[in-house]
């Protein structure tokens, strides 16, 4: 082999080389930068073109080499296929594989937490914060008595019942339909065939369980204490006494989680809501139960007592009475103890 030929195939193989490295660092080198706290998420808006993915990525600092992604993308169309959502990026991902991963639309999901509201436009808030869901098209959705109706046989009164508080699994970019979807399927599976069963032997529909608990659930944070409160309703409701259920004076003043304290003008307030006026069930929640307070309902204690008033310690247990001689004892205690630290309201 002369010089010549030699120096040839050295340059070709050099060339190959070159070129092999070139590709590889397109499509196969580790681009995604690494972070101190592990992986880091994209979010891709609804809607969003490429500009938005690529300036989303740059401005988080995700990729080392901004431009052989954007080459690699724009070569492979990706432009024209950008599929919103929440993808994770492990700081291994090369180009490729990253753009294999937002072109499959395999994206993260999010932990969401439902947590209980009381009125029914804290939702949509509630869940923007965590989720894309369009909060203006949720809030049209729960406020449609005949879409609600026609879809899970409730109304703009009863739908909070369809909330069991807790964690969901759920696509960042969740729907207002598709979130609603998954809460109703949260809730059937909730309803197991003992719990409907309880309900059935106490004459209660799932409704009227979850509206009984909500007050339950205002009045006392206490495990123990929610099958006792539970229990003082139930006797009520079975004698055609009314409830007379403080937090629900405050429901229709939208006092919950402001007032600490319910005067003798509050139960004057013209509300069906008002259990002191109206006796059974007021017509909807007054918050969303936890599971915890559904249960309390579904497994009441088993007395003949009629009233409860909070304890004086500030335990947030309650006292309990059969009588209204020691429910007013028990009363002037707590009274007191309300005046001692100057709360008005």
């Amino acid at each position: 082999m002369n010089t010549l030929l030699r120096w040839l195939l050295i340059g070709l193989l050099l060339a190959l080389g070159a070129a092999g490295y070139a590709a590889w660092r397109v499509l196969y080198r580790p681009n995604v930068a690494a972070f101190a706290e592990g992986d880091a998420y994209l979010y891709i808006r609804t809607g969003s073109g490429f500009g938005a993915v690529r300036d989303s990525l740059a401005r988080q600092g995700l990729l080392r080499e901004p431009g052989t992604f954007a080459w690699l993308a724009r070569w492979r169309d990706y432009p024209a296929r950008v599929r919103p959502g929440r993808y994770r990026l492990g700081p291994a991902l090369g180009n490729l594989a990253l753009l294999h991963l937002l072109e499959s639309g395999r994206q993260d999901t999010v932990a969401f937490e439902l947590k209980p509201f009381h009125y029914l436009e804290n939702l949509p808030r509630q869940v923007s914060r965590q989720l894309e869901t369009d909060s203006f098209k949720l809030s049209l959705l729960l406020n449609n008595n005949a879409g609600l109706r026609a879809r899970f046989g409730l109304d703009t009164c009863t739908v909070r019942t369809l909330f069991v508080p807790g964690r969901y699994r759920l696509l960042w970019n969740t729907s207002a339909p598709a979130f609603l979807d998954t809460v109703a399927a949260a809730h059937r599976r909730f309803w197991t065939a003992p719990r409907r069963a309880r309900a059935d032997s106490l004459g209660l529909s799932q409704v009227q369980v979850s509206v009984l608990a909500s007050i339950v659930q205002r009045e006392t944070a206490q495990p123990t204490d929610k099958p006792l409160v539970a229990a003082v309703y139930l006797n009520r409701l079975r004698r055609g006494q009314p409830l007379q259920a403080d937090p629900t004076l405050l429901w229709p003043l939208h006092g919950l989680g402001t007032r600490k304290r319910v005067l003798n003008v509050d139960k004057r307030v013209a509300s069906p809501y008002n259990t002191y006026r109206h006796k059974g069930l007021p017509p909807g929640p007054i918050t969303t139960p936890r599971p915890s307070s559904l249960d309390a309902v579904l497994r009441p204690a088993h007395n003949d007592n009629l009233f409860f008033c909070a304890r004086p310690d500030g335990s947030g247990f309650s006292d309990f009475a059969a009588t209204y001689a020691a429910h007013k004892r028990n009363a002037r205690r707590y009274q007191h103890r309300l005046d001692s630290l100057g709360v008005k309201r």
